[in-house]
């Protein structure tokens, strides 16, 4: 490994506003892309090691500094003091159904969440996590929409193919049978006490009929 390579790619990191992908880190520095890539993996595995404050992370396709998880909270009351750039949950939602369902079109988003989204989907535009991707090729070819680099540096991944599986959010076929089990068993509970009550109702007014 060439002695300028690290230092290169460190400079040139440092100044650099968005990932940069190796390809062009080689070019940059003119050694090998897997020269490149390696040197940014032990470039990052000593600042883990050294535990600074900031990372070189691998997002979007690409290598950029950021800061470190646990250092998170500082950098964010630096940025944020006296904002709100909080997304709302609707908004959460929406980006939540783009980034599972991409592409897919703003009727598809609307039915799958039950209501309108234009507004929302105007607002992840303006903060740049979606875009339109394609058109759909049937009747009205509708605009269809996708993640962007920027969603996927906010959440350092480096693909939407790094998203955990919907699967994580749904819970196991044990744990769903068991509360299958346990609605069963409410309902028929419910059912014997509703018998037993028609029953004494049943006796009473016979009583009360004998009586009169």
């Amino acid at each position: 490994m060439a002695d300028h390579v690290a230092p290169a790619l460190e400079a040139i990191l440092l100044v650099a506003e968005q990932p940069l992908a190796p390809e062009l880190l080689a070019k940059l520095i003119g050694a090998p892309v897997d020269e490149v890539i390696d040197s940014c993996e032990i470039l990052a595995a000593e600042y883990v090691a050294d535990g600074r404050g900031f990372v070189l992370a691998r997002v979007a396709g690409g290598f950029r500094y950021q800061t470190a998880t646990d250092q998170a909270p500082y950098v964010e009351r630096f940025v944020l003091d006296g904002q709100s750039s909080r997304l709302s949950a609707a908004a959460l939602e929406t980006l939540a159904v783009v980034a599972y369902k991409q592409p897919v079109s703003r009727n598809q988003i609307a039915s799958i969440r039950g209501v309108n989204v234009d507004g929302v989907m105007r607002t992840l535009q303006q903060r740049g996590y979606v875009d339109e991707v394609a058109r759909d090729p049937g009747p009205g070819q509708a605009v269809l929409y996708g993640t962007t680099p920027s969603f996927l540096e906010r959440l350092g991944l480096d693909s939407v193919d790094k998203l955990p599986p919907l699967g994580e959010f749904f819970p196991d076929s044990d744990i769903v049978e068991a509360l299958e089990r346990g609605l069963r068993v409410t309902v028929d509970d419910d059912l014997e006490i509703e018998i037993e009550a028609d029953a004494a109702q049943q006796g009473s007014d016979e009583i009360e009929d004998k009586s009169e």
